[in-house]
Formats: C-alpha cells, structure tokens, sequence
C-alpha cells in the first residue's frame, strides 16, 4: 500500500504551509452494487473482516471532518456503533433540509445541521477539517459532491454478499457516464478496496 493519506500534509501543516484537504467519498459496497439494504438495512456490513492498519484506519487518521446525509447519520446513530465504529469523534456536519432545532447526535458525538446548497457545506466541512480531508458518507450527499466536482477521490470497499436490492452506489435520472480514474486496488481481509481519483488529469 502507499503511504498513509494525510501524513504528507501533516508534517506541511507543521511547517507552516497552506496545505489543503482532499475532499474524499468512502463507502462500502455489496458485489452487486448497493450501499445499503432495504430499509437502510447495513447488517449485511458488521463483522466484515478488514484488515487492520489498512486504507480504513488510514482514512480515518487523516480525516479532519465528516459531511453525511440525513439517512446515513440515523442508521449510524440507530444501527451501527458510531462513525467508524466510534473512532472518529471529530466534527460531523449533516446536509438536511428544514432541520430540527436541535442539533445531529450519534452516539454521544453532537455535530451540526447544515440547511444549505452542497457548495457551501463542503465549504463549512473544509474550515472545520482544518487542513485535514473532509469524508463524505452517503450516497445522495456524493452524488451531488461528484455532480458539482467537488469531489477529489472515491474509495469504494467491496464485500463478497449480494444483497438483491437497497440504495444504490450511484444513481441519478439523465446525464451521461462518470469517468473516474484508477489510482489502486488491493484485497484487505474480506473485502477488496479500489481507489480513484475523481478529477480530470490537467493537460500539461
């Protein structure tokens, strides 16, 4: 694997520069394609063997903030143990329409409702990354990330179930094909992690 994102631009950090986060979509994904099962079911996901030191923990090491969808934050808070399991404890933002009034809790971590257009909050997620990457968690939060090309890189863990229906990786009505381009693809445990860069190479 290559060097862990984020420890590069930790040691700029430390000498001062002006160094920026990537903005970075990491989800899982069944064989055949869904996110999440129906109903937001994501049981088929516990207890899937990742190795441990991988692309994981390294995303999770050099995360500064994460930006979620309103569903994506209720099964975390409802279903799972916390964002990543409880090891991110940092700043979450979540993306919702007519919010409640108070603000987003999971597990114990209190973040902030965030009412406004997808430019702006990846803004917003960015400050409070403080130079660190912002990770996007939900598949309509990146879709819109993607669509408006905010987004720098996508991870994609695949695990080895076919779940028959749920919540599409990607899906919009029109537009064409998205290109992404490969950075790496490598088996950790069960699952199989493919790394890609979302921005158009530059013409030299």
């Amino acid at each position: 694997m290559k060097s862990a994102p984020g420890r590069g631009r930790t040691r700029d950090l430390e000498e001062g520069s002006s160094a920026v986060g990537k903005v970075l979509w990491h989800t899982l994904m069944s064989l055949d394609g869904f996110v999440a099962g129906p109903d937001d079911d994501m049981g088929w996901a516990l207890g899937v063997d990742i190795v441990p030191g991988g692309t994981v923990d390294r995303i999770v090491a050099s995360t500064g903030a994460l930006l979620v969808g309103r569903r994506t934050q209720d099964v975390e808070d409802r279903l799972q143990p916390g964002f990543y399991g409880g090891a991110f404890r940092g700043p979450f933002f979540v993306l919702r329409h007519d919010p409640p009034p108070t603000p987003p809790v999971v597990k114990g971590v209190t973040g902030s409702f965030l009412d406004v257009d997808i430019e702006e909050a990846v803004s917003v997620a960015r400050e409070a990354a403080d130079g660190r990457d912002v990770v996007v968690l939900g598949a309509n939060i990146a879709r819109q990330c993607l669509e408006a090309g905010l987004l720098d890189e996508v991870v994609v863990h695949i695990v080895p179930v076919l779940l028959g229906d749920g919540t599409r990786l990607f899906a919009r009505a029109g537009g064409g094909p998205v290109e992404l381009h490969p950075l790496s693809s490598v088996v950790e445990g069960e699952v199989t992690t493919l790394h890609y860069s979302a921005r158009r190479a530059t013409p030299s």
